[in-house]
């Protein structure tokens, strides 16, 4: 998750904080108790949010994790394709010399 994305998902949850409060004023409750109310409610989320964190963690399921494996993926596929398009560039003489050296 980038930074940007950080900073936006905090400005969220302030921004529900608001308006958590202010719906509970809509409904009726006092002031302390709508304050009470919706931190309840945005410490519930934010318990929600680390516990999927962890969950994340636990399983392998990172973002730094997916880009590797990815990143990796490319790179195989194109080291194979360099290799084989080396290999098919050379007699044949040297691709039977080159695959009993690689047997031993």
């Amino acid at each position: 998750m980038t930074r940007a994305k950080v900073i936006q998902l905090g400005l969220l949850v302030l921004l529900m904080g608001g308006l958590g409060y202010l719906g509970f004023r809509m409904f009726g409750f006092d002031a302390p108790t709508a304050g009470i109310a919706s931190q309840v409610i945005l410490i519930l989320i934010v318990i929600g949010w680390t516990g999927s964190y962890f969950f994340r963690v636990f399983t392998g399921n990172m973002t730094f994790v997916e880009q590797r494996n990815r990143y990796r993926k490319a790179y195989d596929e194109l080291t194979t394709s360099k290799l084989e398009s080396s290999f098919d560039a050379l007699s044949e003489e040297e691709q039977t010399r080159l695959m009993k050296e690689l047997e031993k």
